[in-house]
């Protein structure tokens, strides 16, 4: 298990691995393969993600306020009710992810793809959608966009 303040060597395979409440603040994961990993209740504030696999992983509840999952593979994963205050997701691979209840308030989301990710009471206040991918995106009456963004039609 990692400890605070020293870095995981990058492209660590952490598939299936069980951080449940791991404190990883400003850890470097950039590169490792985080598959299926359960990361509920996660501290990643400021984590560097940039590149890594994320595919499945189950991050319900995580804080990763100011995290770096730029480039960043998270298609299917799970971050109902997860902190994504500032988060940099440029480029960022969140097709089929559960967003529901999630805080993406000033999140990067700079050529993101959202397609069909469930963004349901999700607060995505100054966050930046430009050329996101929001092909058949899932939100409710509850979600929360920029000032003056038109969302797409809800399927």
């Amino acid at each position: 298990m990692p400890v605070k303040g020293h870095p995981i060597q990058p492209a660590a395979d952490l598939t299936c691995a069980d951080l449940t409440g791991a404190d990883l603040s400003g850890v470097d994961l950039s590169g490792a393969n985080l598959t299926r990993a359960n990361l509920t209740r996660a501290n990643l504030f400021a984590a560097d993600l940039t590149r890594a696999n994320l595919t499945g992983a189950n991050l319900s509840g995580a804080n990763l306020t100011r995290a770096n999952p730029f480039n960043a593979n998270l298609s299917g994963a799970n971050l109902r009710g997860a902190n994504l205050t500032r988060a940099n997701l440029f480029a960022a691979n969140l097709s089929g992810a559960n967003l529901r209840g999630s805080n993406l308030t000033r999140a990067n989301l700079f050529d993101a793809n959202l397609s069909d990710a469930n963004l349901s009471d999700a607060n995505l206040s100054g966050a930046d959608l430009t050329r996101a991918d929001l092909s058949g995106a899932e939100w409710d009456a509850g979600t929360i966009w920029p000032e003056g963004f038109k969302p797409p039609r809800s399927h």
